[in-house]
């Protein structure tokens, strides 16, 4: 018999619970000792290890307690809870922001935190399926082979001969969790009004979004479905694996998933010992990410090492879909377009799609505001796009914030979280790597290539300037596209032909004309322009065939000719 996730949920009759600052608000507002309680707690912790940082200053221990004082400040974390676990696990992907002996204790905080008692967990598991554990496991492992934040793995095996991994949630999580994102929700009141301009206007609601995300995380039928629908959308797709869910032995608080074998992303000896080459997997990483933000929508916001594998036939193995993100069709479109625009160092576009993704408001004069983008992210891509990577950008990008009303929409906090993850991710593999060698080629690829309407219009308003083509950009964004190894010139040129013969054209038609005729006059230096962008792709019969295609395609759609 097949089980679905909506079996799941008529069988377990917990309520799923959703995240409410209003009702975690009420609840705490009469119950003040427990914030109380919970915050002394929090000070206390962080001030003595910041007292004993200094003192190792003062008298010049700094050296000879650095592993001493990085395995406090794991402790300290995981004491506290997983709230600050997970904020220790963000960290632990910054190899450029945190010193190396302080990051590999925070790397324990993926996967070897203590475990609770699998006794406690043996009983999750037999009440939540309501199954004793011999019914529903042919075997089991005895203790935990992972433990996280929010739960403990074991690896199974179904009566069925399937090996499995199962996911107990943490006992009484909730409370811990609802006490934290209330304190979070009023230190985001008492800090904001001393930030510069909005830096703080969306503070509260950015905590919102993670709450609402993190009451997501801990409903494992959430997780399930999440997993469902991230594998239909790299259905086919070779260099993904996505594992696949057990629902007959799942619920609200036990997730059973396929296992997986695979290697780390931050154990390096070992993907270097199976052959692997780091820099396809940094590809088909960065490459998956992109794809989760830009065609999809649908993005995995926490991809820490502890969620990503490596597995022995180079695909990337992603696992833990409790905290995603939907982004609407305009918003993928707007960050595709963007990242053109800082290409093209075309600020004032740029600061348009600020207004549009709602990193500025509408009402914003953009003028003063465009020499300061300029100065700002042309230092940032410096002379290259090699020189770039997405930590100087958002370093130099929150100076702005003091000077000029930018802020941060609550949608966006997962996204930038999610896009310096995998950065640090992919700087753990290669310290010299850099996030736009690989996301600049896909980028223009997309758009080159991208049949739908939206996504047209989009690239006519990059290749247009005041109503004059912009030669140079299609020669960049062409050049940049070759690059990346799945662009192919001629089914683009094809596109290309159709779409500029057909009614949908018209404008970009007119556009061209304009651009390659003046004062009655054809300049063949730019016909020679575009016929050198496209030449050493197509060959005489390839033309032919291009051309031909294009004219039937011209001739179906303005005729009403069918074969």
């Amino acid at each position: 018999m097949n089980y679905s996730s909506s079996d799941v949920q008529k069988r377990d009759t917990e309520p799923l619970r959703r995240y409410s600052a209003e009702d975690i608000a009420q609840y705490y507002r009469y119950r003040p000792w427990l914030a109380l309680f919970r915050s002394l707690k929090i000070i206390f912790y962080f001030v003595v290890f910041i007292v004993q940082l200094t003192l190792d200053k003062w008298f010049k221990q700094k050296e000879n307690n650095r592993q001493k004082r990085a395995e406090q400040l794991r402790k300290i974390l995981t004491k506290l809870g997983p709230t600050f676990i997970k904020v220790g696990q963000a960290l632990s992907t910054r190899p450029d922001l945190i010193r190396k002996d302080f990051l590999e204790e925070l790397i324990k905080l993926q996967d070897q935190l203590p475990p609770f008692d699998s006794k406690i967990a043996f009983e999750i598991i037999e009440r939540e399926l309501d199954l004793e554990i011999i019914e529903a496991y042919k075997e089991i492992s005895a203790i935990p082979i992972a433990a996280a934040s929010l739960g403990q793995v074991y690896k199974a095996v179904l009566h069925t001969g399937e090996e499995v991994a199962v996911k107990v949630q943490r006992p009484h999580l909730l409370p811990v969790i609802r006490l934290d994102l209330y304190l979070m929700r009023l230190a985001s009141k008492w800090v904001a009004p001393f930030l510069p301009l909005n830096l703080g206007h969306d503070l509260g609601l950015i905590v919102d979004e993670f709450g609402t995300k993190l009451f997501e995380e801990i409903d494992y039928i959430n997780e399930g479905r999440n997993a469902e629908k991230f594998a239909t959308n790299f259905l086919g797709d070779d260099e993904v694996k996505v594992p696949s869910i057990y629902w007959r032995y799942s619920s609200h608080n036990v997730l059973t998933l396929e296992w997986i074998n695979g290697y780390k992303l931050n154990d390096l000896d070992s993907i270097r010992a199976a052959g692997l080459d780091l820099n396809e997997i940094i590809r088909i990483g960065v490459t998956s990410g992109l794809r989760q933000l830009l065609e999809h929508g649908f993005f995995h916001a926490d991809p820490h090492p502890g969620n990503l594998f490596v597995m022995a036939d180079g695909k990337m193995a992603y696992i833990d879909f409790g905290m995603m993100d939907q982004l609407t069709e305009d918003t993928k479109e707007t960050i595709a377009s963007s990242v053109v625009q800082l290409i093209n160092r075309d600020y004032q576009a740029l600061a348009k799609d600020f207004v549009n993704l709602g990193f500025l408001t509408p009402e914003t004069d953009i003028k003063p505001i465009i020499p300061a983008l300029e100065k700002v992210l042309g230092n940032a891509i410096g002379q290259s796009v090699g020189d770039f990577n997405f930590k100087t950008i958002t370093d130099d990008f929150s100076e702005l914030m003091y000077d000029y009303p930018f802020r941060v929409p609550a949608k966006f906090a997962l996204i930038i979280r999610s896009l310096v993850t995998q950065e640090g991710l992919a700087l753990s593999l290669n310290p010299d790597f850099r996030i736009v060698e690989v996301s600049f080629p896909y980028i223009s690829r997309r758009l080159l290539t991208e049949e739908s309407p939206a996504m047209r219009k989009r690239l006519i308003e990059v290749l247009f300037k005041n109503g004059k083509f912009q030669w140079e950009r299609l020669e960049n964004m062409i050049a940049i596209a070759q690059s990346d190894r799945q662009f192919d010139l001629l089914p683009t040129a094809s596109l290309g032909l159709q779409f500029l013969v057909s009614e949908e054209g018209d404008y970009l038609r007119r556009q061209l004309i304009t651009a390659l005729i003046e004062d009655d006059r054809l300049h063949t230096e730019e016909v020679y322009r575009l016929w050198t962008l496209i030449q050493p792709e197509l060959k005489p019969k390839k033309l032919f065939d291009v051309a031909l295609q294009a004219i039937r395609q011209f001739s179906q759609e303005e005729l009403g000719i069918r074969n």
